[in-house]
């Protein structure tokens, strides 16, 4: 009896201290201040917005939203972690990072959430403002590009790993348009060369590529530790112009109107000192046409060049950068060595036959000059020019004479080639007049389709400077962004082959295309250029309501299956 009444007792005093204030207290409402307190994590470049939920406290995932303060406002992207489900509800609890990318100091930020308690009480929607305080934001590692990955090796592995991957990267990187023009003008000063020997066509090669690396590592570290890109400054008309002259003046040397050089008696006086020396004075004249072909031929930017400049960018470290830029340089002259060796080891004797051989690198000269004036005058002068070139060619190899009855079969090889340059010189001619752009497509102006595809005609969508797209990316939820110069090789190879493809141009019409142009290298185009850390074209972008998908930057030519695996990850994230 007594148990039952002592059981009773204590049961009556356990419900009795529930309804006492001191035993309500585990089932305390919260201020919304005190269950959800919010702050900002601002340091070191990184920037994140941090929610802290008092016990018994979550909040939903679907309620979470991020936007700027701008005029006007724009949706910032989310990413978070994986939510924990509540009642077939995605939430989170006890505290929440949100990482915030694309922001700079001075930035305010809006963030807007919903929560509940535990204890059976739902929070009204929670508004809070918050001000970016440090520097520029920086994007999370999970985001990073390919020049941005490749900048992490720099800081990563080891002084020769580094050199042997950028002398791979080189390798890769040695018959890219920008790279390839650079084999002619090296053959063509092997095949001018007296007296060539495999000893001195090598010695020569090596020059060549040795003052193209170094002007590519010294062009490069001054671009990242500065900003500037001198490359691109050597595309000033004038000099592109004389530039093409010498190319001009050396067809027509091997074409036999005049021979260059100095005075017999000088050139006597350095015939016996290149005896003894080597052939200095010949050393310097290749050095300096692999100086300036580095600057004016190929100035165009891959991943492993923006890698490297990005890397001495952020880090100062200028000697590092420099050994990853001369490895990759090296890399690229690996093809120009070989063929140049091989030019002075297979050269034919002194003869007819070596008539001939100056003769053709005579006309490559030419198409080398006409390439270099096609950055810098109308597309309809330059059609007009290759047309003349091929017409030139088709006189020269006699396709419009007669062939005697015991002709060699060289001599019908010769003519059927003339005839097919002379048939794509009309085409070319009919380009000109015809408003065709490219000698690779010198019937375009039959095709009616356009090559950008802007979602309303009366729009512009070539920009030069960050006002023009500042105000495109305000209006446009998708927009993709193509870097472009007149100058930069790649820059048309993109145009002409990857944007020009069918399907790559069906899978575009979803975003704004827009093309910015920075052909003049002006303080607007450079200031467009660094806005978004571009060290030269081309570079081709992608924005969701005017925030970049970073991860997803193009640097450098892509083919168009490869552009189309990366429309394909692109809309993925979309």
């Amino acid at each position: 009896m007594l148990l039952r009444v002592a059981l009773f007792f204590s049961l009556f005093v356990t419900a009795l201290w529930s309804f006492t204030p001191s035993g309500f207290q585990e089932q305390k409402i919260l201020e919304p201040e005190e269950a959800f307190k919010v702050s900002l994590i601002d340091k070191n470049g990184t920037a994140a917005v941090k929610i802290e939920m008092a016990k018994g406290i979550y909040l939903y995932k679907e309620s979470l939203s991020l936007k700027t303060l701008s005029d006007p406002p724009r949706e910032l992207e989310i990413k978070l972690p994986e939510p924990t489900l509540l009642h077939d509800d995605e939430v989170y609890k006890n505290s929440l990072i949100i990482p915030l990318f694309g922001l700079k100091a001075g930035d305010r930020v809006e963030i807007k959430f919903q929560g509940c308690s535990q204890a059976g009480l739902c929070y009204p929607p929670i508004t809070k403002t918050l001000t970016i305080k440090g520097g520029e934001v920086k994007k999370s590692a999970s985001a990073k590009n390919e020049e941005e990955k490749i900048a992490d090796v720099l800081k990563k592995e080891s002084f020769l790993a580094i050199a042997a991957t950028f002398f791979g990267f080189g390798l890769l990187l040695a018959l890219t348009p920008c790279v390839f023009p650079m084999i002619p003008i090296l053959s063509s000063i092997i095949v001018g060369t007296k007296n060539i020997t495999t000893k001195k066509a090598f010695l020569y090669s090596l020059v060549y590529v040795l003052a193209m690396s170094l002007t590519y590592t010294v062009a490069g570290v001054f671009a990242g530790l500065f900003g500037a890109n001198i490359q691109a400054a050597f595309q000033n008309p004038w000099i592109i112009a004389i530039f093409a002259s010498v190319f001009v003046a050396l067809a027509f040397s091997m074409f036999g109107f005049y021979e260059i050089g100095l005075p017999s008696s000088i050139q006597t006086a350095l015939a016996k000192k290149s005896d003894e020396a080597g052939s200095k004075g010949g050393i310097v004249g290749v050095a300096i046409m692999g100086f300036l072909s580095a600057l004016i031929v190929g100035p165009c930017v891959a991943p492993p060049l923006a890698g490297a400049l990005i890397y001495i960018g952020q880090t100062g470290d200028a000697l590092l950068g420099a050994v990853a830029l001369f490895a990759m340089s090296m890399g690229m002259g690996v093809p120009l060595l070989l063929i140049g060796t091989g030019a002075g080891k297979f050269m034919p004797r002194p003869g007819p036959w070596m008539n001939a051989v100056s003769r053709v690198f005579g006309v490559v000269m030419l198409a080398v000059a006409i390439w270099l004036l096609e950055r810098v005058v109308p597309a309809q002068i330059a059609l007009l020019m290759w047309s003349a070139l091929f017409l030139g060619s088709a006189v020269y190899l006699r396709s419009f004479e007669n062939i005697g009855e015991d002709a060699h079969w060289f001599v019908y090889l010769k003519k059927s080639l003339g005839l097919l340059l002379a048939v794509y010189s009309v085409f070319l001619l009919f380009g000109a007049f015809s408003g065709a752009k490219s000698p690779l497509d010198p019937l375009s102006s039959l095709k009616r389709e356009p090559l950008y595809a802007p979602r309303s005609e009366a729009e512009k969508v070539t920009v030069e400077s960050w006002d023009q797209l500042k105000s495109i990316l305000q209006k446009n939820d998708l927009v993709m962004v193509d870097f472009y110069a007149d100058w930069c090789v790649s820059c048309k190879e993109l145009e002409e082959i990857t944007f020009a493809d069918p399907a790559v141009k069906e899978r575009l019409r979803r975003f704004y295309f827009v093309k910015a142009d920075v052909t003049k290298n002006s303080a607007q185009n450079r200031d467009l250029m660094k806005r978004f850390g571009i060290y030269g074209p081309p570079a081709i972008l992608f924005f969701k309501k005017g925030e970049e998908l970073k991860e997803f930057r193009v640097v450098g030519y892509k083919s168009p299956k490869e552009f189309l695996s990366i429309l394909d990850r692109v809309e993925e994230r979309l």
